[in-house]
């Protein structure tokens, strides 16, 4: 039986870069599950790689179709972008594992639609000091910086990932994201443990 391994961290805490090496190892044959966005794409990023990006007409149309597993909504300084899973027929669990990027919310609903058993969360964690400096990093590359959302972001984070919330949904293992071959050898040798 296939198990889905849930990615997630505050933004800038190396999890995407994470979550790419970890895909990499051909020794564990992990298939992606790639959400969906309504946010534009920004630069470096590809149609069905990090996001499908779609618009809200064709959000609407997969809600209708009772094709959403979890949505959710930011109230960004340039609208509402939404983000969220969809059970596209992509997901086998009879006959694979997968990995996914996502937030607490993505966990705890992944977890009512397929069952507590199937969904292992992967928290990674980085000091706060070290993301932001990372953000800015980032944020300074794309062609438009749009740093007050890079700073929205960081804080909605500070609510959106607190102790509690992590607590309440029991996830016990946090992997420290301080050195990143480190880091992604404990993931790929804790995916292979809970299998």
């Amino acid at each position: 039986m296939g198990k889905i391994f849930c990615v997630m961290g505050k933004s800038s805490s190396g999890k995407d870069t994470i979550y790419k090496r970890v895909l990499e190892r051909e020794e564990l044959g992990l298939k992606r599950i790639v959400p969906y966005t309504t946010r534009p794409i920004r630069k470096n990023e590809a149609e069905g790689v990090e996001y499908h990006f779609v618009d809200a007409a064709r959000r609407d149309a997969l809600m209708e179709q009772g094709k959403i597993i979890e949505i959710r909504s930011y109230h960004t300084i340039h609208g509402i972008w939404d983000y969220f899973t969809v059970d596209d027929g992509e997901i086998d669990l009879a006959h694979q594992d997968y990995l996914l990027i996502g937030t607490l919310d993505t966990y705890e609903k992944l977890r009512k639609y397929y069952g507590f058993q199937k969904i292992c969360p992967i928290y990674i964690e980085v000091e706060d000091g070290v993301r932001l400096e990372r953000a800015l990093q980032r944020e300074r590359k794309q062609t438009k910086p749009k740093y007050e959302e890079m700073c929205r972001r960081f804080l909605a984070d500070q609510k959106d990932f607190s102790e509690d919330r992590i607590k309440a949904l029991e996830i016990t293992e946090v992997f420290q994201n301080d050195v990143l071959e480190d880091t992604v050898e404990t993931v790929v040798e804790f995916i292979k443990a809970h299998r």
